[in-house]
């Protein structure tokens, strides 16, 4: 995961190019919300039942197309249910005179619309202005193309840079921040995102956390605060133990079994620990799937026997895992993996794999009775060495249980059930109501 902008696809694979606005055009101009800097109003709603079809408006600092995690999980299943516009900023483009806006549907997810907003990079340490102006962007896509599809939303917020521009500002019937990591302390974390982070929890009436320890830090600065971690999909996953997944020709064709990674390759990762483990045994084969982000490819460790793949598809990884013979989480101890919960401890879970690991606290604390866990470099080698000699397999068989009672269907059930109570308990407040009966807010809010 990595806090910055991310790629995603270009403009050849985007349906349709809706804005290309310098600053100085007039559209702000025609735009009262914009114009007057006051929230845009709440429109009446049609009849609506609580927790079964209000719109989602989201706002994430990763790329729909970029390595499927939590967002992209969450919302596909959201977007099942619930009409949603995901809003995307790509990495920001040397080339661009002014803001682009791009959008597309994706039926085959949901009733998903993924609005991809783009900035010229002479412009992007401007906080005021790309506030301003992805503001602007949104509006006018929900004011032509998006028109009545998303009003009296609930906003959903990953990327708290965007709370300034849209949070109480949208209409919104609910604003819900779900704080999958703590990316102040992420290479590259923008000026004021602490800041930011805060004007978000402060405005926000659920939130929920990606992982435990993170939960308990931000359980601090908010009462209705709920840790949901990592889900998986194990039927997707559960294919690495089918005969008919062919194993990749880049794994097949590896020497000697092959201790594989699969993920971001950032800030995160313990390098030194992939060479000393590559150095461990030339028998082995390492190989690291992942697209490289944040760190000069020229720095990776090279050895013959440790392999840097680059990313691959989502629908490929269990073909990937299929081919491990151990599957690894060598992360490093830092600031940026102090909060986080691997997603990929559950995936590697419902592949059937032995998994070693180092000691990141929530995989110790919730994962330490199926994963091997090596608290220093030795420990970790030996832990691989031992996971090949000689497989647990009752550790396989409880980290497929595990995987069979998370799965992202569920967790989502849970989340949405969160909401419904935080919308009850919110529109029966006596102000709340009043707006309702005055046709100002959705008036089966207060059934």
């Amino acid at each position: 995961m990595s806090y910055a902008p991310n790629h995603s696809e270009t403009a050849q694979n985007v349906e349709r190019l809706i804005l290309s606005q310098d600053l100085g055009s007039n559209h702000s101009a025609s735009n009262p919300a914009l114009r007057s800097g006051k929230p845009r109003p709440a429109l009446k709603a049609r009849s609506r039942r609580i927790g079964t079809d209000y719109p989602l408006i989201v706002h994430s600092h990763l790329c729909w197309d970029w390595v499927w995690q939590r967002p992209q999980q969450f919302i596909s299943q959201l977007s099942r249910r619930h009409r949603t516009l995901f809003v995307e900023v790509l990495a920001p483009e040397p080339s661009l005179a002014a803001p682009l806006a791009r959008f597309r549907a994706l039926p085959e997810i949901g009733m998903l619309t993924v609005l991809t907003l783009q900035f010229p990079a002479w412009r992007w340490g401007d906080a005021a202005y790309v506030d301003r102006e992805r503001r602007r962007l949104v509006d006018e896509f929900l004011a032509g193309p998006g028109a009545g599809q998303f009003d009296n939303p609930v906003q959903w917020f990953y990327d708290p840079m965007a709370a300034p521009a849209f949070a109480e500002g949208m209409g919104e019937i609910l604003t819900v921040y779900d704080c999958m990591d703590e990316l102040s302390k992420f290479r590259g974390a923008p000026p004021g995102i602490v800041e930011r982070e805060r004007h978000l929890l402060a405005r926000s009436e659920v939130v929920f956390t990606g992982g435990r320890k993170l939960f308990e830090a931000k359980s601090r600065l908010h009462t209705n605060c709920h840790f949901y971690g990592c889900g998986v999909d194990s039927a997707h996953f559960g294919r690495a133990r089918s005969k008919a997944t062919a194993v990749p020709t880049e794994i097949a064709g590896l020497a000697g079994p092959v201790l594989g990674y699969f993920g971001v390759v950032d800030e995160r990762l313990d390098y030194e620990l992939l060479a000393t483990l590559a150095d461990a045994s030339p028998a082995w084969s390492i190989a690291v799937v992942g697209p490289v982000v944040k760190v000069d490819p020229a720095s990776l460790p090279q050895r013959p026997n440790l392999q840097w793949l680059g990313q691959r598809p989502y629908a490929d990884l269990p073909a990937f895992c299929k081919g491990f013979a151990v599957c690894l989480m060598p992360f490093a101890l830092n600031e940026a993996t102090e909060f986080i919960n691997p997603t990929k401890a559950l995936e590697y879970m419902a592949a059937g794999r032995e998994i070693v690991s180092t000691p990141i606290h929530d995989v110790v604390r919730n994962f330490g009775e199926v994963v091997r866990i090596g608290h220093c470099h030795a420990e970790f080698v030996a832990h691989c060495r031992e996971a090949l000699r000689q497989p647990d397999g009752a550790a396989i068989t409880r980290g497929l249980q595990m995987a069979g009672e998370n799965s992202w269907e569920a967790i989502v059930a849970r989340l949405e059930g969160h909401i419904e109570t935080a919308l009850r308990t919110k529109w029966k407040r006596p102000g709340h109501a009043r707006r309702a009966r005055a046709g100002a807010l959705p008036a089966a809010i207060m059934t």
